[in-house]
């Protein structure tokens, strides 16, 4: 039902994200993926939901004056929001271990924003998400920075990893989000666009 609505429709996927790929494909979507640079710097002033958002739609402005008549292109953006702070992807191992640090045994926000951009239109949506670390060891944090490199994360780890499966006490909200994907809002929202 889901393909039927879209029948007709060119969805395009601007992201090199393996996590967010296999979310599309796990939904059933026909998809390709279309990749230009964009370099990801947002205002200073801008505060939690703002800033993947603004990144978004970012990374859809690249795109504009090149879409066909019946494409939709989704990009998307997460950020990691914790004590006033955006938690971006960390640099090196020092800069891991000083985040994940400041979210042991505390609750964080993961926020993901998606941008659904045809030739007509822009909309933005985005999901936040509560989770709550305990108390982690410096050796469990080294021990997950050495083994799984998560510096391709923002917030410095992966839900579905190790540091997830032993350090996540409890949850507020949408799994897949932390992950990278709201796919509940990504189907609904196309469904309500293919309507």
């Amino acid at each position: 039902m889901f393909r039927e609505k879209l029948h007709g429709f060119t969805i395009i996927l601007a992201s090199g994200s393996p996590r967010r790929q296999q979310f599309f494909k796990e939904l059933g979507l026909d998809f390709e993926v279309r990749l230009k640079p964009v370099e990801e710097i947002y205002p200073p002033n801008l505060k939690g939901g703002q800033i993947p958002d603004y990144l978004a739609e970012l990374k859809a402005s690249v795109f504009d004056g090149s879409l066909g008549p019946n494409e939709i292109l989704i990009t998307s953006d997460t950020v990691v929001w914790h004590d006033g702070q955006s938690l971006a992807k960390p640099a090196d191992e020092d800069e891991a271990l000083s985040m994940l640090k400041a979210l042991s045994g505390d609750w964080h926000e993961v926020i993901t924003s998606i941008c659904f951009t045809t030739p007509q239109s822009r909309k933005t949506v985005h999901q936040v998400t509560q989770v709550k670390f305990k108390t982690l060891s410096e050796e469990e944090i080294r021990f997950y920075i050495e083994q799984y490199r998560p510096f391709d994360k923002a917030g410095a780890y992966g839900i579905q990893e190790w540091l997830g499966h032993i350090g996540i006490e409890e949850i507020r909200g949408s799994y897949t989000n932390v992950m990278g994907l709201p796919t509940h809002l990504l189907y609904k929202t196309l469904t309500d666009m293919a309507d």
